[in-house]
């Protein structure tokens, strides 16, 4: 279970926006998790029902997040999934703060495309991001350009493959070289794509929400 202290904004992060740093405040301050552990320790997976419920990255990893997109002076980036908008307000920061760029996001409950709208119009970012409502397996296919950043969260499934794995399969060619790709839940088959070199990436895991996976194209 989350505790408060997981979820605290980091004291004289990055991002400079007060705006910003209100609505990422205001968004640790209310996290929750559900008493029955969740989707990936409770046997009901459906998304709808965990609608109220804002499973999100943390804080040090959207700090990370935004830097590096200012580092390599990002201009279109993707997440799966975007929940209520934390992540999607760290991209699109680094999207404005950068000069100009899009976030696109993927989200299957529409309740929490809402949410993250909100989130991100009280935070002055409407501009930066588009949130894509369905399934990202479908949504993402075409991105519109090249991605400099993929963040892939992921939802736990019965049998087959992650959603993790399939998303990143759809994302990897429309990635540019040098690209980074940022994994939250460390899904095994996921880590087995992005591993083999074969697949063009390398990547090392960051002790950052127990275990974040961070990954650089490298052809």
């Amino acid at each position: 279970m989350m505790t408060d202290t997981a979820v605290r904004p980091i004291a004289g992060g990055p991002i400079q926006d007060l705006r910003v740093r209100a609505v990422i405040a205001e968004l640790c301050a209310s996290a929750r998790y559900p008493q029955d552990g969740g989707p990936r320790q409770h046997p009901d997976l459906d998304p709808a029902h965990y609608a109220d419920y804002g499973f999100s990255i943390f804080p040090d990893q959207g700090e990370l997040i935004y830097l590096l997109c200012r580092a390599k002076r990002a201009r279109r980036v993707v997440e799966f999934a975007t929940s209520v908008g934390m992540s999607t307000l760290y991209f699109a920061a680094a999207m404005r703060d950068n000069g100009g760029g899009l976030v696109i996001g993927a989200e299957l409950v529409q309740a929490k495309v809402d949410a993250a709208r909100r989130n991100l119009s009280r935070a002055g970012l409407d501009d930066y991001a588009e949130i894509r409502q369905g399934d990202a397996r479908e949504t993402l296919r075409d991105l519109g350009g090249p991605v400099d950043f993929a963040l892939i969260d992921g939802w736990p499934v019965a049998s087959g493959p992650s959603l993790a794995r399939e998303v990143i399969e759809i994302i990897a060619p429309q990635l540019t070289v040098g690209g980074f790709v940022m994994n939250d839940n460390a899904e095994p088959d996921f880590l087995d794509f992005i591993r083999d070199p074969t697949n063009g990436f390398i990547s090392i895991t960051l002790p950052l929400k127990g275990g974040t996976e961070l990954a650089v194209k490298v052809g």
